[in-house]
């Protein structure tokens, strides 16, 4: 029968001393594996316009680039795809097939394509921005334009000298023709004796087409035009440096822009909603089957911006009104049934 040699272990003791090895080799392995890091959100946005348009599609832009900068999601994006709802559709579903977790489409024109490619792409995430559709996987989030148009309207009928004002829009969305309702209400509730002249060109982003609706409105005596265009706009400020004519902007701030043409600007800041969408998506807060809007109460994202000119007593006729809206006083109507300016040949 063998022996062990004097200085050789034992085989019961190599097996305990594997064993003890064995213990003390796992927490050190475990402590070399690095936690994974968390999943980078990818978003994939639509712009039916120009991103450079200083108006509604660019402030969408900016809240693109903010939620890229700020939250460190990945970004991608298509814009200037014509709005037809075949060539929406199509560019969403190009987004979708890219493998982004979220699709934002910017804008309500968005509205059925979106709902269409969502229902179709069930493993992908929808939001529509100044939306009114939803879904298993489809929310809307919308910033009450009306709002801010209702107060333009009431500062529009204070201020006019003609007893004459203008409306130009481009194309029929519900947030536009929200807009225009809310306008129009305003003026009317303000001093019913003022005339309100409204016309839908056709196209948001068209600057020549716009100058002539605005010149053929003031001709007709409109000395206040408030405007809801893209890059359009550009013409109307145009006319109104050439007529003396004052403007009432949208979106954005204009008044800080160009005090000299702005009256005033009923702010309906969506980049504020897109950021927020995102980071509902980023948070897992997405809202799905859901419409999230942001009003006057959020002074942030919704407001009337005014000249320094305006007295103050207009403002504080402005400021009631806005009260009035947020404590339910006024209900901002969502139709007009008011006859319409004719589009100039």
């Amino acid at each position: 029968m063998p022996t062990a040699m004097p200085n050789e272990p034992s085989p019961l003791r190599r097996r305990l001393a594997l064993g003890l090895a064995g213990t003390t080799v796992l927490p050190a392995l475990a402590a070399c594996v690095a936690p994974a890091p968390p999943r980078v959100l990818s978003v994939g946005a639509l712009f039916a316009g120009r991103i450079d348009d200083r108006g509604f599609m660019e402030a969408g832009w900016r809240g693109l680039e903010r939620a890229r900068t700020e939250l460190g999601v990945a970004t991608r994006h298509v814009a200037g795809v014509e709005p037809k709802r075949p060539l929406l559709a199509e560019a969403l579903a190009g987004l979708a097939a890219s493998g982004v977790d979220l699709v934002l489409a910017h804008g309500g024109q968005n509205n059925e394509a979106c709902a269409e490619v969502a229902a179709r792409t069930p493993g992908t995430r929808f939001v529509v921005v100044q939306g009114a559709v939803t879904g298993p996987n489809l929310a809307s989030y919308e910033v009450l334009q009306e709002e801010s148009a209702y107060l333009g309207g009431v500062l529009a009928a204070l201020s006019t000298r003609t007893g004459t004002v203008g409306h130009l829009s481009g194309i029929r969305v519900r947030p536009g023709l929200k807009g225009r309702a809310a306008f129009a209400a305003g003026v009317a509730a303000t001093d019913p004796k003022v005339r309100v002249l409204t016309t839908f060109c056709g196209n948001q982003d068209d600057a020549a087409l716009a100058r002539r609706v605005a010149l053929a409105q003031m001709a007709a005596g409109a000395d206040i035009v408030f405007t809801m265009l893209n890059a359009g706009r550009g013409g109307v400020t145009e006319a109104c440096r050439e007529r003396g004519t004052r403007q009432i902007g949208n979106v954005v701030d204009w008044v800080r822009t160009d005090p000299q043409v702005y009256l005033a600007s009923a702010i309906a800041d969506v980049s504020i909603t897109v950021f927020q969408a995102i980071r509902d998506g980023r948070d897992g807060a997405f809202p799905a089957g859901a419409i999230r809007r942001v009003g006057l109460a959020d002074p942030q994202a919704v407001r009337l911006s005014m000249a320094a000119e305006v007295p103050d007593a207009v403002r504080a006729r402005v400021q009631r009104a806005a009260a009035d809206i947020e404590a339910g006083r006024i209900r901002v109507p969502e139709a007009y049934e008011g006859p319409e300016f004719p589009i100039p040949a």
